[in-house]
């Protein structure tokens, strides 16, 4: 989903974490990589799935 140029932040796209399953919104500081971003934050992406790191 491409993050459109200007966001309001009532209106802001989200994903699911795939270690926890809690949705989390976009944020500032993944602009320029938000559809790389996965996990909703640090800990879940230390605590991910092994699963996930065998791809």
């Amino acid at each position: 989903m491409p993050v459109p140029s200007r966001l309001v932040k009532g209106n802001l796209p989200s994903k699911i974490c795939l270690t926890c399953g809690r949705p989390f919104e976009y944020r500032k500081k993944w602009r320029n990589c938000w559809d790389e971003v996965k996990y909703c934050g640090e800990k879940c992406q230390r605590n991910k799935p092994k699963a996930a790191t065998e791809r």
